[in-house]
Formats: C-alpha cells, sequence, structure tokens
C-alpha cells in the first residue's frame, strides 16, 4: 500500500484539511476517482494522485457489483492493521453509504492492487468496540473522518475490516 508518510509536509497537511471541507469534498467524490485511477494505472499500480498529494496509504479496491455482479474498482483510503486492512465508507461526508459498502456486504471476498500487487481479502463490518477501535486508529490517520462523520446526515459511517483470504 502507498505508505503514509509519519509527519506529512506542509503541502499533504494542507491537502488533507482541504479535502475535508464540504465543498471539496463534494467536488472530489467526482473527479479524483477518474484522476486516480489514471495515475494508477501510469504507474504500473504504484501509486495514486490522492496518495502523492495527501501522503495518505491509498489502494484500489476491485469488489463484485452488488446489483451487476461485474467487477467494480475504487480508489480508498486504506488503514494498515497489521496484515489488515480498514476501510471506511464514509463516503465524503455524503448522507448516503458508498456504492462499493453495498458490493462488499453483498460479495465480500475483494481484491486490493497497491504498490503493484493486487492481493485477495475478505471484508467484514465491524461493530461494538471493534468498529470504535478502528475507527479511531482511521481518525488517528487522517482527521477528516471527524468532519465527514459530522456531515453524513445522522448515519452511522460503517467500518470495514479487510482480512487477507484464508485468515481466520
Amino acid at each position: 500500500m502507498t505508505t503514509p508518510t509519519d509527519s506529512p509536509h506542509p503541502v499533504q497537511r494542507f491537502v488533507r484539511g482541504l479535502i475535508a471541507t464540504r465543498p471539496a469534498a463534494r467536488l472530489l467524490a467526482h473527479t479524483i476517482p477518474h484522476i486516480d485511477r489514471a495515475v494508477f494505472r501510469l504507474s504500473g499500480g504504484r501509486t495514486t494522485a490522492a496518495a502523492l498529494f495527501t501522503g495518505l496509504p491509498i489502494l484500489t479496491l476491485t469488489t463484485t457489483g452488488a446489483k451487476s455482479g461485474r467487477p467494480r474498482a475504487v480508489t480508498l483510503v486504506g488503514i494498515p492493521d497489521g496484515e489488515r486492512i480498514i476501510l471506511i465508507a464514509s463516503n465524503w461526508g455524503q448522507a448516503s453509504n458508498p456504492a462499493w459498502y453495498y458490493n462488499v456486504k453483498g460479495y465480500p471476498q475483494v481484491t486490493v492492487s497497491r504498490d503493484g500487487r493486487t492481493d485477495a481479502y475478505t471484508a467484514r463490518e465491524l461493530s461494538g468496540q471493534q468498529r470504535e477501535t478502528a475507527w479511531a486508529r482511521a481518525v488517528a490517520l487522517y482527521p477528516g473522518y471527524r468532519g465527514y462523520a459530522a456531515r453524513a446526515g445522522g448515519r452511522t459511517i460503517p467500518v470495514i475490516m479487510l482480512e487477507p483470504r484464508g485468515a481466520n
């Protein structure tokens, strides 16, 4: 996974703050996925525009469409948790869950592409103390999640854990 910097440089701190705002989130929700896909392809699966500008650990999650049954790819922040990966279904703070959330709920077998390789994972939604612990880890990495939660229209933002396929 594109490794976050321990301490983001000033430009990355500025960008992280900017993307947490409502206007930037609205714009980026529609534009950054296209830009990220292009940069991901051009870099041979090693990085994305979001990773370069924010220093956050960005990955490409490939799911099976809940309605279509077709492969769907999306770039997301993937918070490292040992061999596991935490995903936050914030949808940029919108009132509805992102499409990828419904895909992993319907088909929990997913793949993650990062650093030029692709690995298989099984997704599960966290609840209770596990969710709170993972949420705190995510907010520590990217405080913008707090703003997304405040704007999410009263919904509790789902937290997903990806475990390497075959792990118990």
